[in-house]
Formats: C-alpha cells, sequence, structure tokens
C-alpha cells in the first residue's frame, strides 16, 4: 500500500454527522445488535472510499503491529468495525440504553474518586482508544464539574445532534479556540482555581499547537504537551482515563493515578508527565491493538 505524505492531523473527527443519524435511526427501529449487523456492511464499503484512513491504519498494522499483508488486511476490518461498534454503543448508551451493557472497573477507581473529591482541580487525560466518552454517566455528581476540551469544530456539530436524543448531558463541553493559546490558557486556569476538573484528548494536537516528541510504540511520536505543562506549572493532580470495549457489551475502565511531581523537579517536569501517560497509553494499546483510531499518521517517519 502507497506511503501517505499526509501526517497531521485535519482537525476532523472520524464518523460525520450522517452517520451518526443513520446509526440513531437503525438503533431506535431495528436495535443495537440489528446495528451491528448492517455495520459490516458499512465497514466494507468505508475500507476503499476513506483512503487516507485506510491508508494510515494499514500502516500502523504493517509498521507498529508487524502484521504481514493478510493479516493487515483483516485487521483494516476489524479495527473499522471496532470503530463502528464505539459510535454504536455511544449513541445507545446516549439514548438511554445503558442497562443493556456491562461495566467494570479498575482497583484505581476509588482512588480516582477520592482525587475527585479533593478541594482543589484536576486534570484527566483520556485518549483516541476505545470509547472514553461512554463512562461519563458515571462520573455521577462530579461530571457536573468535569469540561471535555474540545478542538475539533465538526465533532461540536456532532455533540449538538447527539444531545438531541440523550437522556441528559452531565458534563460541559469546552471548545478551545484554534488560534488563541493565551485565552485557552487563562479559560483553563479559571476552571482549575474553581477546583473543577478539565479532560484532555492527549494524542491529537494541531499545527499551531506545541508538541513534544518521545519514543511511543517503538517509532518516534509527536504529542501535545500542553495538559502537561499546565499540570507541572500549577501542580494540580493528572490522571490517565481510558474506556475499552470488551467482547460481548462490555467496557473495562482504566484509570492512572500520575506520581506528583516535586516543584524541584525542574523545568523538563512536564517531559515527565507525558512519558508517563505514553507509557500508560503503550500499555492499554498493546492490550487492545484494533481499538485505536486515529486515522492519520501519527508516527513520524526518520
Amino acid at each position: 500500500m502507497r506511503h501517505n505524505n499526509d501526517k497531521r492531523w485535519s482537525g476532523k473527527t472520524r464518523g460525520g454527522s450522517f452517520g451518526y443519524r443513520f446509526f440513531i435511526f437503525l438503533i431506535d427501529r431495528l436495535g443495537i445488535r440489528f446495528a451491528y449487523v448492517f455495520l459490516a456492511f458499512v465497514v466494507i464499503y468505508f475500507i476503499p472510499f476513506a483512503p487516507k484512513a485506510t491508508v494510515a491504519s494499514w500502516w500502523y498494522a504493517r509498521n507498529i503491529l508487524k502484521k504481514n499483508r493478510i493479516g493487515s488486511s483483516l485487521f483494516l476490518f476489524v479495527n473499522y468495525y471496532r470503530f463502528g461498534q464505539t459510535l454504536i454503543d455511544k449513541v445507545a448508551v446516549s439514548a438511554g440504553k445503558r442497562e443493556r451493557y456491562q461495566f467494570v472497573f479498575d482497583e484505581s477507581y476509588s482512588r480516582f474518586l477520592e482525587i475527585l473529591d479533593q478541594e482543589r482541580g484536576a486534570i484527566m487525560v483520556s485518549a483516541h482508544v476505545g470509547n472514553w466518552e461512554i463512562g461519563t454517566p458515571f462520573f455521577d455528581k462530579w461530571g457536573k464539574k468535569m469540561h471535555i476540551v474540545m478542538l475539533d469544530a465538526e465533532y461540536r456539530k456532532i455533540k449538538e445532534m447527539l444531545e438531541q436524543h440523550s437522556e441528559r448531558r452531565n458534563y460541559n463541553l469546552l471548545p478551545l479556540d484554534e488560534t488563541d493559546g493565551l485565552s485557552n490558557i487563562f479559560r483553563v486556569k479559571a476552571i482549575l482555581d474553581r477546583h473543577e476538573y478539565i479532560c484532555f484528548q492527549g494524542d491529537r494536537f494541531l499545527e499551531n499547537m506545541q508538541p513534544a516528541e518521545v519514543r511511543f510504540l517503538g517509532k518516534t511520536a509527536r504529542f501535545p504537551i500542553g495538559p502537561f505543562l499546565l499540570a507541572s506549572r500549577l501542580q494540580v493532580p493528572m490522571i490517565f482515563y481510558f474506556s475499552m470495549r470488551e467482547p460481548g457489551m462490555k467496557y473495562k475502565f482504566y484509570f492512572y493515578i500520575v506520581q506528583p511531581l516535586s516543584k524541584e523537579s525542574g523545568p523538563k517536569s512536564e517531559i515527565q508527565l507525558l512519558e508517563q501517560y505514553v507509557q500508560a497509553l503503550e500499555g492499554i494499546i498493546q492490550q487492545y491493538p484494533s481499538q485505536w483510531f486515529n486515522y492519520y499518521r501519527f508516527w513520524e517517519e526518520r
């Protein structure tokens, strides 16, 4: 498969509003399991007609997962199918069908809630793996103090559309101005000063955002340094959170409580936090390789 020269994220999330509306229709009229069956046909169509995403997924399978051509071909289907399932599940849970799913939590969940109960702000960092948003109903009373950072204008429109089909939303959206970094810093700091929580996706950045290069799954990749710089400078707790789909209609939630850094950690303390995040993300992807949903060329080639 040919090399794709476009290594940048375009600022748009895979899965347009038409797709969401279509699966909302299927779930409402025919049920979740029928939507899963129909999804297989959608994936077969999607593979050739989304060439940039397909090339990126193929490169990931060949160069990161080290699969052969047959294995990579099968991976394309599985990867897109898993992504489609997460969209269906997100719509279903938002529409009040949470009882159809099973949710389990790792041993760090109670510690996570203890941190949220402290009289101070906190920064949560997730990634475009699994289905992080499906866990928001479990944030309960803490959700009212959570602000989910959105950099993607298209995704914000999808959120508005989804809300029309949701029982309620117990968290806040925080759309950031992609051209005004200083204003964003003040807005984030004000939320943390109110002892509330900011939630970032730690594996996405735009061209005008400051990145840092680190080794990730054996190759060099760029990550946004902003969330880790904020946690380092403001001395607030940081948690890494992932929600991963398991066989059957089941999700498991993982919480990584970040080791605190002393004020004497030095000017590179944000890099230490980023390295902790990358290590946690590597562990998740190695356990769930087909649930990596960054459909652009994430790794740099040397």
